[in-house]
């Protein structure tokens, strides 16, 4: 399996393998199992993130077919956005940026500072657009370009997480720990896709307990199983049956809206470990672990992974969420 991921074209891009570390006062706070957290937060490239790992495959076929030129597309505050422009930029191409008003918020704050600040910085051409023809003309002006999809999530970009969760096993084998769960927020859901394929292909006998932050549970779990699916085709693998939830109970009002379970996540996280999540995606995904240590559904006993996929810059546009 390690020799077919090799096959495909791949630039290198994040400082891997990223931490794996031991959550002793968190996992005390709580009273639970033994916490552990995966950081793809430092995956270097402007802030680090998740999209870094799908980003190496995802220009690394842009770059093999001689592209100059990617485009891709993102909410305001995009992570994905911030790190393609970073990508680009280390590789010599033009990025442009259509990001669109996902979150109802159209304030200054929103809209030139956090992960847009770091866009402009990393030379990206940022536009907001708010419909499908101001997409189709912002194309059009474009011209030919590598088209990336929101979050680098299909099944070229899972690729990255069938590669992490390989270096995973690895960790965990040097330790030595046995993983019970991985939980992870799931968006685009090529992260969660490509941790499930991973996982089962690297013997990681670990249930993916993913925390839908973008859309209701039902729709996020048939983009993981779409994912799963073409990443396993594309590999030439059987899909791995089961070993995967989406729960949908911790995304609140809708994307990026902020809920009194993501800040006390947050809070947790920052006092206890001094490790700093986002508001819209780990955020959300660490109030997921809260909420599944405290009702029992997390061995007592056990060892869980929460993977920790970035988006600190996000902080420093929600500071009313944090405040007072």
């Amino acid at each position: 399996m390690i020799e077919t991921l090799e096959s495909f074209p791949r630039v290198r891009l994040g400082h891997l393998p990223t931490p794996l570390e031991r959550c002793d006062r968190l996992s005390e706070a709580l009273g639970g199992p033994r916490i552990w957290i995966k950081r793809d937060d430092c995956t270097g490239l402007a802030a680090g993130g998740n999209k870094t790992r799908k980003l190496e495959y995802l220009l690394g076929r842009a770059v093999a077919e001689g592209h100059r030129t990617v485009v891709t597309y993102g909410a305001v505050q995009s992570n994905h956005a911030r790190q393609t422009a970073a990508a680009c930029a280390r590789l010599g191409l033009r990025c442009e940026l259509l990001l669109t008003r996902s979150v109802p918020r159209s304030d200054e704050l929103y809209e030139t500072s956090g992960n847009v600040l770091l866009d402009g910085l990393l030379g990206a051409r940022v536009r907001i657009v708010d419909d499908a023809d101001q997409i189709a003309g912002a194309l059009a002006e474009i011209g030919p370009a590598y088209e990336i999809p929101p979050g680098g999530s299909n099944e070229i970009g899972t690729l990255g997480y069938v590669n992490a969760a390989v270096e995973l096993a690895a960790q965990a084998e040097r330790v030595p720990v046995r993983f019970d769960r991985i939980v992870v927020a799931a968006s685009t859901a090529g992260t969660t896709a490509g941790l499930c394929v991973g996982a089962a292909l690297a013997g990681l006998d670990a249930r993916v307990e993913a925390i839908a932050v973008y859309e209701p549970a039902d729709r996020t779990r048939a983009r993981v199983d779409e994912l799963v699916a073409a990443t396993s085709r594309l590999l030439g693998v059987d899909p791995p049956e089961g070993g995967r939830e989406v729960h949908g109970d911790w995304l609140g009002p809708g994307y990026g809206i902020a809920t009194d379970e993501m800040v006390e996540a947050v809070r947790l996280l920052a006092r206890t470990e001094g490790i700093l999540l986002d508001p819209v995606y780990t955020g959300k995904a660490a109030a997921g672990l809260l909420g599944l240590v405290r009702s029992g559904r997390l061995p007592a006993d056990g060892d869980v992974l929460f993977w920790h996929t970035g988006g600190m810059p996000g902080l420093f546009v929600h500071p009313d969420a944090f405040t007072g």
